[in-house]
This record gives structure tokens, C-alpha cells and sequence, in this order.
């Protein structure tokens, strides 16, 4: 619900302050490694079907979504406004929770 509450969120004001000049964009993660889903990833039984929904058959370093936020701040992105960028290796094509 947070993440749907923020795209609607980037969607606004993306229109709302389009006239001024000024992009508002979203980057979606995909699955990484935090304290809450560590027990789930780390488990030999549970990683490899998480695995196996991703197509690129890994999980997202922290850097992965770093160069879509460079290219966002940059000019190259001056014509880009009210996008949501999924950055998660093709993880939802068939994600189901785990």
C-alpha cells in the first residue's frame, strides 16, 4: 500500500509542478537483502524459488538502482516526469509471495 500510495503520490505532483520546470519520478527496487526478508533469503529451501522468479537469476545489489537515479537527476532525463522505473531484474513478471 506505501509504494502504491507513492507512486500516486509522484504522479501528482509530477503534474502539478510539470509547468515549473520541474520531473518527479520514482525508481521501484526490487528484492533485496534486508532484516526482514534476511531469514527468507537465506534459507536454502526459500532463496532458490525466489530465484527462479527472477529472470535475471539474482537478487539486486545496491548499487543496481543507482544508474537510473544518476540518469533521472540528469539532462538526459529533462523530458521524463510522472515515470515509475522498475528496477528488479524482471522479478514480477510471476513474483507470488514466497
Amino acid at each position: 500500500m506505501a509504494k502504491g500510495g507513492l507512486k500516486l503520490m509522484m504522479r501528482n505532483l509530477a503534474v502539478e509542478l510539470g509547468d515549473c520546470g520541474i520531473t518527479v519520478n520514482n525508481i521501484a527496487p526490487g528484492a533485496i537483502e534486508t532484516p526482514i526478508s534476511r531469514k527468507m533469503l537465506q534459507d536454502p529451501k526459500k532463496a532458490p524459488a525466489l530465484l527462479a522468479n527472477i529472470p535475471m537469476r539474482r537478487r539486486r545489489k545496491t548499487g543496481d538502482a543507482a544508474g537510473v537515479a544518476v540518469f533521472l537527476a540528469s539532462s538526459e532525463a529533462d523530458y521524463v516526469t510522472a515515470a515509475t522505473v522498475v528496477v528488479e531484474g524482471g522479478l514480477l513478471w510471476s513474483y507470488g509471495e514466497q
